[in-house]
Parts: structure tokens; C-alpha cells; sequence
């Protein structure tokens, strides 16, 4: 299995900024803010098998218990309503459900806390997320409603001093440059009409070669070598897997270009983000939904599973364990065997502006890229107002920690504090806005150790993985996890395809 080092000069820029950033406060308005949504408290807690927590009062007889209420348990959930099964449970550790897809809100806009989008599904592929939109009203007679559309522009990148346009790299491109984009182009629609890069992607990946090496290594081994398409890759990587391309499933990488049809409208975005799906879902599924119920032990007894909380043992014929995998081996007995399964830290930001800062170049987009910045950029909460003038915004800021192993990158999320991440932003954000300081009245930060796992080299295709994703029995697995990438349409799909097998087993 072949593995890459990222690029030294990458590397070292991001640790010299890491070992600045954060330690020395610059002037400007006094800001307010504050971590918000530790879930990592929780998750600590399971390590001792809830040896802190108390011992539940009452039991609760119940046909199903799904365990997690992101985008996966949400969707075991919907299918089961819409299936006519009524007798089971949701049970999620935090006080709102919706996982990478929370949302919160203030006196100026909602906002997401993570996912931000879902990307206009063509007529043939990902049928659920259709199926799902038709019954929320995005999707009419079939036509997508405007309104959910993201208006124009839609992004930009800050390259060389100014804005452009688009995600690629065009200022300053060379002749080789755009030869290169183009010869990718047409390598990726190659792959597209294979019918081997779909999405959801269990209809259509089979094992291959491409697993076993980096998309960086593939990119040097058919004669890719521009700065800008390198740059391009390892931005799409980390936006979408939380990894640098050297550290990245070929196949993986290659997915995330191929999947997808290039015409299609969209994306499909609202200010809260993804979070306005989880507010639909909840309003038809929130009776079956438990918060602040951190599932700690979970053990067969008998023919069915005894699932525990603080304030209830739930005893249940099928569960649905919709968490992320890495959480099992804490909370099953027997500790399942869970290997390979890797994930990313990130920190996310909402920031609160009083006023917009200048720009040079392209307008404001919703989407906004800072070229060679460690961050992703930054997407506008009002970008979908109709107000013809907005000075008040809110922008969510992302950050996946890909320069460094995950482990170590857990244990600067955990040593550092407020302060330092607020410096980290705007810093960051300097590089394109110089008056972000005086514009910014408050920012509000999540940490995330482990927000997504990774499709590393040699993982997608891995036994593993498919034996965790293999659906046998009366308990099984139901998240992005199984897929090795995490994207909404993953979610769904095993949330879904996990609901019909217990429907199955349960006779119906």
C-alpha cells in the first residue's frame, strides 16, 4: 500500500502560521464569543463505559431502537414512519439532533454548524435524496423550487490579491496550466461515464487498484504537475473528507470529481444550511425522537438487545446503531472489532458581522475560498436574503486539521483555547479582508475531533470496512461511515437501506 508525505513547503507554512496565530492579540473591537456544543465531553464518558452516569429507574419495551439522530438515524427514522412502523425510538446523546447537520441561530440569520449544502441529484442518481426533497417542496412536478437554489454568485477565490470568480485557479494560469485542467476534465468525465464513481456509491464501486495509492500519487503518475490543479485537489479533499490529497483514496479523490453530473443546477442551500432538513425531518419525526439521551451500553439479552441510558433501559428486538463507528467498541457488548476506520478533527466558527468588509475583485459569493489558506473559507448565512441591502451577516468558517496526524491535531483542539482559535480566524481571514477586526462583533466556535472519517489509502475497498457495512441480524450499522466518505447522500442512503433490512427481519 502506497503512501504519500504532503508537500514540505504546504507543511511548513501551515506549522509556522500554527505556532503564531493565536498568541498575540491584535487591536481592534472588543469580540465576544465561546466554545459552543462540546460533544466531546460525551464522548469521553463512553471511554469508561458510563461508569460516571447513573444507572436508569424505569424499563421501556420497544420494537426498535435507533441509536443517533444524524442525517443516517434521522433517515432510518423517516423511512420507518413512512413505512407505517411506529413502534421504536431515537435516541441521541446531544441536546439537538442532526449531528453534522446542527444549525444555530441569532437576532441576524440561522446558520450551520457544518454541512451546508446538498448537491442537485440528476435524474439518475441518489433517488432517496429526491424522493425526501419532493416531500419537503424543494423538488415540484419536477422542477426544483428557486428559492432553494443558491442564488449567483455562487463562489470565489482570493488569488493573488484579488477575487475571481469560480474555484479554479485563472489569474496568473499558464498555457500548461490549462492544459492540464482540461486533460483532467476529460480523464474525469471518462470516469464518469464508467458507471463505477456513483452516488450513493455502493451502486456502482467495485474493488480497484485506485484505492491503494494517493490521488496525489495518481495525479504525479499521469502527468499532473500544476501548482494550481495539486492546489485544487488538495482543497477538494479536505473540503469533502477532511484529508490532503497525499493522504487520500485515488478513488476517493477520483469520486469526488466524477460522481456528479457537471451540468446540474445548484446547490441546493438555505442560511441554516443542512439544518433546515433536520427542522423538516423533526417536525414529522419528533415524537420518536429522545435528546440528551447518551446511549452507554448496549448488550444482547436473549433474542433481543438491552440499550441503556440515565433515564431508561430500552429492551428491543432490532437496533439501528447510527452513531459513528469509532463509538462502538465503547458501547457494545461484545466490543465489535473496528479497524482502519480513521477520522478528521475540524473546527468550525460562526462569525456575527456588524458591517461587510471591502473586497477587491468579485462580489461577494456564497462560497469563498482563500487560496493556500489552511482553512476552507467561509460560507454567507444571508447570502439567499432578497434584501437588496444587508450590513449585518453571518459567515461560517471552516477548518479541517489535515496537516498533521489525526491523533495530534485531537490534542490541539483540546490544549487551545477560545482565544487562540479567534486569533487563528482572523488571521486567516486577513489575508483577503484586512478590516475583518473592525467588522466582526462576535464569533462562536466548535470543535469537532472527530467530525468525519477518512477514506484513506487502501481503506474504501477494505474488509473492515464492508463487514461493518454488511446488513445481518437485528443489529446493525447505519451511517457515512460505512461508505468511507462523509456526504449527505452516504447518511441517507445507510440510514435508509438499515431501516428496510430491520423492517425485514421483523417481518414487515
Amino acid at each position: 500500500m502506497e503512501t504519500d508525505r504532503p508537500l514540505s513547503g504546504s507543511r511548513r507554512r501551515f506549522l509556522g502560521a500554527a505556532a503564531l496565530i493565536g498568541l498575540t492579540p491584535k487591536a481592534g473591537r472588543p469580540i465576544a464569543g465561546s466554545f459552543v456544543n462540546d460533544d466531546h465531553l460525551f464522548g469521553h464518558e463512553l471511554r469508561h463505559r458510563g461508569q460516571c452516569l447513573k444507572r436508569p429507574q424505569a424499563a421501556r419495551r420497544v420494537s426498535a431502537v435507533i441509536v443517533g439522530g444524524g442525517i443516517a438515524g434521522l433517515s432510518a427514522a423517516w423511512r420507518f414512519d413512512k413505512r407505517r412502523f411506529r413502534d421504536f425510538v431515537l435516541l441521541e446523546a446531544a441536546a439537538s439532533p442532526g449531528g453534522n447537520s446542527r444549525w444555530g441561530e441569532n437576532s441576524v440569520s440561522a446558520y450551520p454548524w457544518a454541512a451546508h449544502y446538498v448537491p442537485v441529484p440528476a435524474r439518475r442518481s441518489a433517488p432517496l435524496v429526491r424522493e425526501l426533497m419532493e416531500e419537503l417542496g424543494v423538488l415540484r412536478e419536477g422542477a426544483w423550487a428557486e428559492e432553494h437554489l443558491c442564488h449567483s454568485p455562487q463562489e470565489r477565490l482570493f488569488l493573488h490579491g484579488r477575487w475571481q470568480e469560480h474555484m479554479e485557479p485563472e489569474i496568473a494560469a499558464g498555457a500548461r496550466d490549462r492544459e492540464q485542467y482540461q486533460r483532467f476534465a476529460e480523464r474525469m468525465e471518462r470516469f464518469r461515464r464508467s458507471n463505477e464513481f456513483t452516488i450513493p456509491m455502493e451502486r456502482g464501486a467495485r474493488p480497484s487498484p485506485l484505492d491503494r495509492i494517493s490521488l496525489r500519487r495518481w495525479l504525479l503518475d499521469n502527468g499532473f504537475d500544476s501548482p494550481y490543479l495539486h492546489w485544487l485537489a488538495d482543497y477538494s479533499c479536505r473540503d469533502d473528507y477532511g484529508a490532503l490529497s497525499s493522504a487520500t483514496s485515488a478513488w476517493a479523490g477520483i469520486h469526488y470529481f466524477a460522481a456528479r453530473e457537471p451540468e446540474d443546477r445548484g446547490p441546493l442551500v438555505w442560511p441554516e444550511g443542512n439544518g433546515w432538513i433536520v427542522r423538516r425531518l423533526l417536525e414529522k419525526l419528533g415524537r420518536y425522537v429522545r435528546t440528551n439521551a447518551l446511549v452507554y451500553h448496549i448488550r444482547p439479552e436473549g433474542l433481543r438487545y438491552r440499550v441503556r441510558t440515565e433515564e431508561f433501559d430500552y429492551l428491543a428486538d432490532a437496533v439501528i446503531f447510527a452513531a459513528p463507528v469509532f463509538l462502538a467498541p465503547y458501547v457494545v457488548e461484545p466490543a465489535p472489532e473496528v479497524k482502519g476506520f480513521e477520522y478528521s478533527p475540524w473546527v468550525t466558527a460562526n462569525l456575527t458581522l456588524e458591517r461587510w468588509p471591502k473586497t477587491n475583485g468579485a462580489e461577494p459569493a456564497w462560497d469563498n475560498v482563500i487560496y493556500d489558506s489552511p482553512s476552507l473559507g467561509y460560507v454567507v448565512a444571508t447570502h439567499q436574503s432578497l434584501k437588496t441591502r444587508q450590513e449585518k451577516t453571518v459567515w461560517t468558517w471552516y477548518h479541517a486539521l489535515a496537516y498533521a496526524p489525526p491523533a495530534e491535531s485531537r490534542r490541539l483542539l483540546l490544549e487551545t483555547d477560545w482565544n487562540y482559535w479567534k486569533e487563528f480566524i482572523l488571521d486567516d481571514l486577513a489575508r483577503a479582508h484586512p478590516d475583518i477586526r473592525q467588522c466582526v462583533r462576535s464569533i462562536d466556535i466548535m470543535r469537532m475531533g472527530h467530525a468525519m472519517v477518512r477514506p484513506s489509502v487502501g481503506f474504501v475497498f477494505s474488509e473492515p470496512r464492508r463487514a461493518v457495512a454488511r446488513l445481518n441480524g437485528r443489529f446493525v450499522y447505519a451511517h457515512a461511515d460505512l461508505s468511507g466518505f462523509s456526504i449527505f447522500e452516504e447518511a441517507q442512503y445507510r440510514g435508509v437501506q438499515a431501516a428496510e433490512h430491520v423492517l425485514r427481519v421483523l417481518g414487515g
